[in-house]
C-alpha cells in the first residue's frame, strides 16, 4: 500500500539519472511521448479509452460549446439588424411624423423592437379614439393613458423576451463549464491514481496518460466557458441599449398622443 509520502519519493528515485548524464536528460522526453493535444483529446473522447465519465464530460462540454456558437452567430445577427432598424425607424418617425406612413414602414422593420413598440401603442390609440366620444373628459384624458401606457409595456416586454432569448443558456456555459470540465479533470486524476495502485510500475510514465487526458477536460470547459461569458455580456449590454431606446421611444410617444389627441 502507497501513501502519500513513499509513492512521490519512489517517483524521483526512478526520473533520476542512474548511468550516463544522457539517459538521465532524456527521461522526460519519453515520459511526455509525442501525443499532441490534439491527439490526447482524441484519445480522450473514445469511451472505454479510460474511463466512462471523462468522455461523456468531454462530449457534453464540446456540445455545449456547439450550441453555444450557434446562439452567438444567430444573436449577433437579430442584434445588429435590431440595431440598424431602430435606428431606420427613429429617422423615419421624426422626420414624418405622419402616423399613416410610418405605419407602413413598419411592414419592412420586422426586426425592429422600437418599431413593435409604436405599433403597440399605435393601436391602442386608435382604439382609443373609436371609443372616445362615449366616455366623459376626465375619465378618457387618464383612463385612456393609462392603457397606451400598459400597451407600450406589454409591447416592450414581449421584445426584451425575444431579445433575451438564448442568453440564458451562454450565461450557464460560462458559469457551469469550467466545473464541469474540473469533474472530468479530478474523475480523471483519481481513476489514475486508483490504477497506480494496481499498476506493477510506480513510475511516472503510469500515471502520466491518464493525467494527461483528465485535464483536457478542464482546457475544454475553459474553452467553452470564454466566449460563453463574453458573448453574454455583449448580448446583455445591446439589450440594456435597446430597452434604453424603447423607453425614450415610448415617453415621447405618450407626450405626443396627450398633445395632439388626448389633450
Amino acid at each position: 500500500m502507497f501513501d502519500l509520502f513513499t509513492v512521490p519519493l519512489m517517483v524521483m528515485e526512478e526520473a533520476l539519472p542512474t548511468g550516463g548524464g544522457a539517459a538521465g536528460v532524456d527521461a522526460p522526453a519519453a515520459m511526455l511521448g509525442s501525443d499532441s493535444v490534439s491527439d490526447l483529446l482524441l484519445n480522450s473522447l473514445h469511451i472505454g479509452q479510460t474511463s466512462l465519465v471523462v468522455p461523456l464530460v468531454l462530449w457534453l462540454l464540446i456540445s455545449m460549446s456547439a450550441v453555444t456558437w450557434g446562439i452567438v452567430i444567430t444573436k449577433f445577427r437579430e442584434i445588429y439588424n435590431s440595431k440598424a432598424q431602430s435606428d431606420k425607424f427613429s429617422a423615419i418617425f421624426w422626420s414624418s411624423r405622419n402616423f399613416t406612413q410610418i405605419t407602413a414602414a413598419c411592414n419592412n422593420l420586422k426586426a425592429c423592437p422600437v418599431a413593435t413598440v409604436y405599433l403597440a401603442g399605435h393601436h391602442e390609440l386608435q382604439k382609443v379614439m373609436e371609443t372616445r366620444d362615449n366616455r366623459t373628459a376626465t375619465h378618457g384624458e387618464f383612463g385612456d393613458l393609462e392603457n397606451i401606457e400598459r400597451a407600450l409595456k406589454r409591447a416592450k416586454a414581449e421584445e426584451l423576451t425575444r431579445l433575451e432569448k438564448g442568453t440564458t443558456f451562454l450565461a450557464t456555459t460560462a458559469s457551469a463549464a469550467p466545473f464541469i470540465g474540473l469533474f472530468g479533470t479530478v474523475w480523471g486524476i483519481m481513476r489514475a491514481f486508483m490504477g497506480l495502485s494496481q499498476a506493477t510500475s510506480t513510475s511516472i510514465q503510469a500515471v502520466a496518460p491518464g493525467i494527461s487526458e483528465a485535464l483536457i477536460a478542464t482546457a475544454v470547459g475553459l474553452a467553452a466557458a470564454i466566449p460563453a461569458a463574453m458573448a453574454y455580456n455583449y448580448f446583455m449590454q445591446q439589450v440594456r441599449y435597446l430597452s434604453r431606446e424603447m423607453d425614450k421611444f415610448s415617453a415621447e410617444f405618450l407626450n405626443l398622443a396627450k398633445r395632439h389627441f388626448l389633450g
